[in-house]
């Protein structure tokens, strides 16, 4: 199954594209839906070909194994990973970022999704962490174009 949700973003591609790259950001536009800890050497940014593994958490507390995230692409055009973990053996998202003018960007999620008999639930779950995802990612970049980015 996919899941499919795309926003416009009240920033620049690049803008977008350098908050996308770091963990820090995955952290806090995830919340309280899910949250993801380091395991051992997972970077502060994403890079292409880098494999990194969380400690996953749904709604923050819900242990849900570990979640692995291959990254095979990575560009200010789009962003593909390849991503499992024990309970979804297949989630592979791609992020589209289209540039719609110097402070505006389409941005959008696709995930393909398969976990067998699990796949509708993980789905439904995945359409509401998606939306959420993008209202908070809007919420984010609104605020540091108010007060500035964070050091």
């Amino acid at each position: 199954m996919i899941v499919r949700k795309t926003s416009v973003f009240p920033a620049g591609r690049e803008a977008v594209f350098e908050k996308l790259k770091r963990l820090e950001t995955l952290q806090t536009v995830a919340r309280p839906y899910a949250s993801f800890e380091p395991a051992d050497g997972v970077p502060g940014v994403w890079e292409e070909g880098g494999v990194s593994s969380c400690r996953f958490r749904l709604f923050g507390f819900l242990p849900f194994g570990t979640h692995v995230i291959r990254i095979v692409r990575l560009d200010p055009e789009r962003v593909e990973s390849r991503e499992h973990n024990g309970f979804v053996p297949v989630w592979n998202h791609e992020i589209v970022m289209e540039p719609i003018d110097k402070a505006h960007t389409r941005y959008t999620d696709r995930v393909e999704i398969r976990a067998g008999w699990k796949t509708a639930f993980v789905w439904l779950w995945a359409n509401a962490f998606y939306a959420h995802r993008q209202r908070k990612w809007i919420r984010l970049l609104k605020k540091e174009a108010e007060n500035g980015p964070r050091p």
